[in-house]
């Protein structure tokens, strides 16, 4: 029997190996040069590419693959689609991972930033805030970005806060100077009103009852 009749047509597929091929959906056109399938490369045309390529060549790639190049044998075929699929699979939870690795660290910086601990602080400890929101005030993940150098620097921050008679927006911006940093702003979005709090600058109407609170515990005519 001679070589080639080992081999099957060009145009022969055979229905076992014509099913979904997790290699090509995953790796697209590393998978297509590997396996001479180079109209994999129009992964790389905006939009249509990311979105529509990858189901293409997972749904026809086998095909594709078989047609393009010489291949021993079905299990040869398959044995190879099986380890690109492995390889697809290891690429994809190694860059996930790396994904979350790299952002997580970057809200872990900033959920433990010092300026992000100085504007909580002033959030919880703020009358208005408390008659607003009501109290305990639980806050979120900070969201924005925090630049620094030497003993210089500056943050501007936004995130959740949520107490027992409502929720907001808190957004803060700070700079750090000589090392030590200062909150230069504070406002707090209230949730479903366009009412904005000034943490640093109370109201006066708020300051006028506590005044008259702090007055009449101590017995004083306000």
């Amino acid at each position: 029997m001679s070589d080639a009749s080992q081999r099957n047509p060009p145009a022969e597929i055979p229905a076992e190996i014509d099913r979904w091929n997790w290699g090509a959906f995953l790796l697209t056109w590393i998978w297509g040069i590997g396996n001479g399938v180079l109209i994999s490369l129009l992964v790389f045309v905006p939009f249509f590419g990311i979105l529509i390529m990858p189901f293409v060549l997972g749904a026809k790639g086998s095909a594709w693959a078989w047609r393009n190049r010489r291949w021993d044998s079905v299990e040869h075929f398959k044995r190879v689609q099986r380890l690109w699929a492995i390889w697809g699979v290891v690429v994809w939870i190694g860059a996930i991972a790396l994904f979350f690795a790299v952002f997580g660290g970057i809200f872990y910086g900033l959920g433990h930033s010092e300026a992000y601990r100085l504007g909580v602080a002033r959030l919880q400890a703020s009358a208005e805030v408390a008659q607003v929101l009501g109290t305990p005030i639980a806050t979120g993940m900070p969201m924005g970005e925090i630049s620094l150098t030497d003993d210089s620097g500056s943050a501007s921050l936004s995130f959740s806060a949520t107490g027992p008679k409502g929720s907001g927006l808190v957004m803060l911006q700070a700079i750090r100077k000589g090392g030590v940093w200062s909150i230069q702003r504070l406002m707090l979005k209230i949730d479903g009103r366009d009412e904005i709090i000034d943490i640093l600058n109370p109201t006066s109407a708020l300051l006028d009852r506590a005044s008259t609170r702090a007055a009449a515990s101590l017995g004083i005519a306000a």
